[in-house]
């Protein structure tokens, strides 16, 4: 009897489990370990000859490939500041919108908007805002904010992607503080103001330890977005100007779908994918020790 009820829940287990990796396997898994022997290879993504290089193609990327050294000091620039400013802007809406407003939840919706609009979408827009709409308001004004040449100068481009990057991942980050700080005990930070406690006091040793879990997850999400940053950056500035904007991803794209050199593409994305997979454990892993339990 016992062997006919572990036989039907297995068979349960296997009728709701089973689709999902049959999916996962065939979508995700198969053309990932297909991607690491093509890194292993020369191969032009056309013909059906594959030619086996051994570590030639990792070679290359570590010691003559000047253009993906470049495109990973960009990303790795753009993947810190925008860790830093996303999360700091959507932390802070939090906490104004978690206060007694009578429009937060109008305010709530206007700040999340800009995370459905899509990459591609919103580059191009924002491309219009910043060589038709910053052009025309420098004429006004003559505010020298607005008359940077900011697509076409490597330094000004760069905090163009860094303002777009911002605006439309802050709001989404804002979502997950804001419910994490609803999940404050409100009895223990109204004990800390009885007791003489400052806001930044209360901030700092009581509010921002609690909302460690959802710092883990915004961190993490991040530097995901960052580091993976494509869509918004190849429709914005294409890696412009003279590749000096030039993600990651987009050198891959090159390699990969420009040049046909879909064995050094996909060596890079390998590449790509172990430097991401341990600054993301890493930080998962430091975060995780800053968690408390109320």
């Amino acid at each position: 009897m016992k062997t006919n009820k572990g036989m039907a829940g297995m068979f349960q287990q296997w009728v709701f489990v089973g689709p999902a990796l049959i999916f996962f396997t065939l979508i995700v898994l198969i053309p990932f370990l297909m991607s690491i022997y093509y890194s292993f290879t020369e191969w032009n993504g056309v013909t059906t000859t594959v030619k086996f290089n051994g570590l030639s193609n990792f070679k290359h990327i570590l010691l003559e490939d000047e253009d993906y050294r470049n495109a990973f000091w960009f990303t790795t620039r753009l993947t810190v500041t925008n860790v830093i400013l996303t999360n700091l802007v959507g932390f802070l809406l939090a906490l104004l919108l978690t206060q007694a407003l009578k429009t937060r939840n109008v305010l709530r919706t206007i700040f999340f908007m800009p995370n459905v609009i899509g990459g591609l979408l919103l580059g191009f827009i924002w491309q219009f805002i910043f060589v038709k709409g910053f052009a025309t308001l420098g004429d006004l004004t003559h505010l020298s904010f607005f008359e940077l040449p900011w697509l076409g100068d490597a330094p000004t481009a760069f905090w163009a992607i860094v303002i777009v990057s911002v605006w439309q991942g802050s709001g989404y980050l804002m979502i997950i503080y804001i419910a994490a700080l609803s999940n404050v005990p409100k009895d223990m930070v109204e004990a800390a103001y009885i007791d003489g406690a400052t806001r930044s006091q209360v901030l700092r040793n009581i509010i921002i330890p609690l909302i460690m879990p959802a710092v883990t997850v915004c961190l993490f999400l991040t530097i995901s977005w960052s580091f993976k940053i494509f869509d918004l950056n190849f429709s914005l500035t294409k890696g412009g100007p003279f590749n000096s904007t030039e993600s990651v991803s987009i050198n891959i794209y090159q390699e990969a779908f420009r040049n046909n050199n879909y064995g050094l593409g996909t060596a890079k994305a390998f590449v790509f994918f172990i430097v991401v997979a341990i600054i993301s454990t890493i930080q998962v892993m430091y975060t995780k020790r800053k968690e408390v339990e109320v």
